[in-house]
């Protein structure tokens, strides 16, 4: 089983179809970064038409049981995501009508400060606020799932106590083997995994070490090293794959409106677009080479699954559906 925890290609049948080439049963993809609610509602409709044009090659995905549907018939089974709470505006009504649409994570940040949390690259981290301590409960509710993926540290480590239901990083890497702003540092993972909840691995150049020149083996190390440092069970990929998208997205997901200047991010004026991607892992046809690289590494054919899959599709079927009364 091949889950991926993260992307946000340029969508189109090529895609799809690689998506199958590579033996992905189920994806977790970004539908709105800072979009209102309105627009998200627009992004789902341009998603349902997509299911009907290529209903040979993908399919919604709600619940676990969705990813042995499409391994029955062939298919990838699509998960959405947030990278921003945006959509719940200032709502919180919002994120159950955004849950029966089909929303199964949502970010408490994207890099800023938001009314529920502190971003990344905010100076100071004043951890949850008083409406995402709200939000957090209603998300456990409906089983809405918690992403920390752009939150500073405090926020992050106060989201993984408040919350009842494990959360998850779906796409970073550890802080000390390569120390990006955007990777988490030992305190911040421990309390995400320790709580029960989920670190995907990234292979977005820039939080890679060597960046677009890092190794598979390097990438595959620090998994195994992970595995023995936080428990093999915590663990998948969120490869943060953005195929195909022009650097025009790249500035709205840094920028959004709420900048009349351009925010660089991760980037720089210098290399301001998407940074190539590892020789290694340039679309969905390559998740094998992730199997034959952890094999190389030392971890068995139990282990690999679990990371490359196993252990999404158990955190999928515990955390998505209703908090039990």
């Amino acid at each position: 089983m091949r889950i991926d925890a993260l992307q946000y290609a340029n969508w189109s049948e090529k895609v799809f179809r690689q998506l199958r080439e590579g033996g992905v049963d189920a994806i977790h993809v970004t539908i709105a970064y800072h979009e209102t609610f309105r627009e998200t509602v627009l992004n789902f409709e341009r998603w349902n038409r997509w299911f009907e044009l290529h209903s040979d090659l993908i399919m919604k995905g709600t619940t676990a049981q969705d990813i042995d549907t499409a391994r029955a018939t062939g298919r990838t089974a699509v998960f959405f995501g947030f990278q921003n709470p945006s959509p719940i505006e200032d709502d919180i009504g919002l994120i159950e009508i955004l849950h029966t649409l089909g929303a199964r994570f949502m970010q408490l940040t994207y890099n800023n400060q938001s009314l529920l949390a502190t971003g990344c690259y905010e100076d100071e981290d004043s951890g949850i606020t008083r409406m995402g301590k709200q939000v957090i409960k209603e998300m456990n509710r409906v089983g809405l799932v918690i992403d920390m993926s752009h939150s500073a540290d405090r926020s992050t480590i106060e989201a993984a106590d408040l919350s009842e239901r494990p959360i998850a990083i779906t796409h970073a890497n550890p802080h000390d083997w390569s120390p990006a702003l955007r990777n988490k540092k030992d305190n911040v993972i421990r309390a995400v995994t320790q709580n029960g909840g989920m670190m995907g691995f990234s292979l977005y150049p820039h939080h890679l070490k060597d960046k677009s020149d890092c190794s598979l083996h390097s990438f595959c190390e620090m998994i195994a090293r992970a595995a023995d440092t936080y428990g093999i069970a915590h663990l998948g990929i969120g490869s943060d794959l953005c195929q195909d998208q022009p650097d025009s997205i790249v500035e709205w997901m840094r920028t959004g409106r709420w900048s009349k200047e351009i925010d660089f991010g991760e980037g720089s004026a210098a290399a301001p677009g998407f940074p190539p991607m590892p020789s290694w892992f340039q679309d969905n046809r390559d998740l094998g080479n992730l199997e034959t690289g952890l094999r190389d590494v030392g971890m068995n054919a139990e282990e690999v699954a679990a990371i490359m899959g196993g252990n999404w599709y158990r955190f999928f079927d515990e955390n998505f559906g209703p908090q039990a009364p």
